[in-house]
């Protein structure tokens, strides 16, 4: 202890140790052990180069220019349907061999949904009752099947707060008819938050406050596990990256691995277009000549609403976090670029111990998270594209509680019921009583259909009332109550 105190003074973090005789025996080695595990040289420098950093920072409008149109791509359009078919086949032709895992970023706590579990866990009230995990795995399930082949494989990171609900919640669910050995858990680390003078804070008596590193903590946990390794031993070649949040998500979606594969680029992003100037969304850029993602409040007010001679933005390639990578280039991120990575600064609301040895729940932002994100890796290729979708078709987030102005479950259900309403009108199918005061409640199920495809043969020539609620099964899903009668959530039509 005496060793560590020195050392926690040259790293002007004795503050720590303040409290030390207010713990057990027991409570004072696992606290010792704990900071054991931290290297303050390395933790301190990064807080002061990223604080620098941020300090210095200016606009970007000199150095900004939109991507080349000949690195963009797009789904929207007649005009683009034909190309999409073929996107789609060749998709599928790799996911049938094998070579695509989907690795699913869920260390995400609910706490801006007001709960105490992850993301992942949330149930937004559809008829099926379904989870955001339980949608997920099973659009996987159904990209197999359209493949001709069940061999997918899915990455799940986790944080340290939300590994252990996750597994478990898994586990009861038998893995939601995935494989349980292709489904592949593992942990992002944490780093300590600090106050704004860069004291580590304490979050409990003999407990560094820590908070995970951003999604892009990836790279990171991908190379201290040995990840890579093993996906390129199972003959992975192709991964699709993606956040938890997004309900209307298309896993190791056919088009999009088809469109990067025909582009020949390593790395890969779907965007959708940003229409108003005002929209605080991070967009994809060329900065200095390198691709990244530039962040709404590094680009002036006069740049955003800059307009093409089309009367569209200039900078419009709004970021979904849904990207693409080939193996190749995320081993070379993973084992050789990711040390140079730069954080960036989250200013938190921290809970902290005073110097009383209280724990204060704090009202205003006092503290700093520092953090990596998953996009910061496109600065290393030129070899980089773009896919822009539909945003009615493939995102719609849900980041917070009920009642909130946005992205909440209502908004997710709202979006998810239009995308399914519009699959039923397209498939020949006929909804009456429909009027804009009676919004429709209808849900297909990922089992039945990945993308809307598929459809005619349960709706074409029928009818449905707008009044009830409208839930279209998967196969192996009429399963029957002991009674003989399908489940209350298993209704075709209630």
């Amino acid at each position: 202890m005496e060793k560590l105190q020195i050392h926690l003074k040259e790293n002007h973090q004795e503050h720590l140790l303040k409290h030390l005789a207010a713990l057990s025996e027991e409570q004072q080695k696992a606290f010792h052990h704990d900071l054991l595990k931290i290297d303050f040289p390395k933790i301190n420098r990064s807080f002061k180069k990223t604080m620098t950093e941020a300090n210095a920072s200016d606009k970007k409008d000199e150095k900004l220019q939109p991507v080349p149109p000949e690195n963009v791509g797009s789904v929207i359009g007649e005009e683009n349907s034909s190309t999409v078919l073929e996107w789609r086949e060749r998709g599928l032709q790799v996911v049938s061999e094998g070579k695509v895992a989907v690795l699913l970023l869920a260390g995400g706590q609910g706490t801006r949904l007001g709960v105490s579990y992850p993301k992942g866990m949330y149930d937004v009230g559809l008829p099926s009752g379904k989870t955001l995990y339980q949608l997920q795995a099973e659009r996987i399930l159904k990209v197999q099947d359209l493949a001709f082949i069940q061999t997918g494989k899915k990455y799940i990171m986790t944080s340290e707060h939300t590994i252990d609900d996750t597994k478990k919640f898994f586990e009861d669910h038998k893995y939601f008819g995935l494989q349980m050995n292709d489904v592949i858990f593992f942990e992002q680390h944490t780093l300590p938050c600090f106050f704004f003078d860069g004291k580590i804070i304490l979050d409990q008596l003999g407990k560094v406050a820590r908070a995970p590193g951003g999604n892009g903590g990836l790279y990171e946990a991908l190379r201290d596990d040995s990840r890579i390794d093993e996906m390129k031993n199972r003959g992975i070649e192709y991964v699709h990256v993606y956040c938890v949040d997004n309900i209307l998500v298309k896993m190791a979606d056919p088009v999009f691995i088809g469109f990067c594969i025909d582009k020949s680029v390593e790395c890969g992003a779907k965007v959708v277009e940003k229409t108003k100037p005002e929209e605080k969304v991070g967009l994809v850029v060329r900065c200095n000549g390198k691709f990244q993602v530039a962040e709404y409040s590094e680009i002036s007010e006069e740049v955003q609403q800059r307009r093409d001679p089309d009367g569209k933005l200039t900078f419009r390639e709004g970021n979904l976090a849904n990207h693409f990578f080939t193996i190749g280039f995320l081993e070379k991120v993973v084992k050789e670029l990711e040390p140079s990575l730069q954080f960036h600064i989250a200013k938190k609301k921290i809970p902290y111990i005073n110097n009383a040895g209280e724990r204060i729940i704090p009202k205003e932002t006092n503290g700093i998270k520092l953090e990596k994100f998953v996009f910061d890796v496109f600065e290393f290729t030129q070899q980089f594209a773009v896919l822009e979708v539909a945003r009615e078709e493939e995102f719609s987030p849900l980041k917070n509680a009920p009642g909130s102005t946005s992205d909440n479950s209502d908004t997710a259900k709202r979006d998810l019921f239009n995308l399914h309403y519009n699959y039923i009108i397209k498939a020949g199918g006929n909804f009456v009583d429909s009027d804009e005061s009676t919004p429709v409640v209808c849900e297909i199920s990922p089992l039945l259909s990945y993308a809307g495809e598929g459809l005619e043969d349960e709706v074409r020539g029928k009818q449905f009332s707008a009044r009830h609620n409208l839930y279209l099964m998967g196969k192996n899903e009429e399963t029957t109550e002991e009674n003989g009668e399908i489940p209350s959530k298993k209704i075709k039509e209630s």
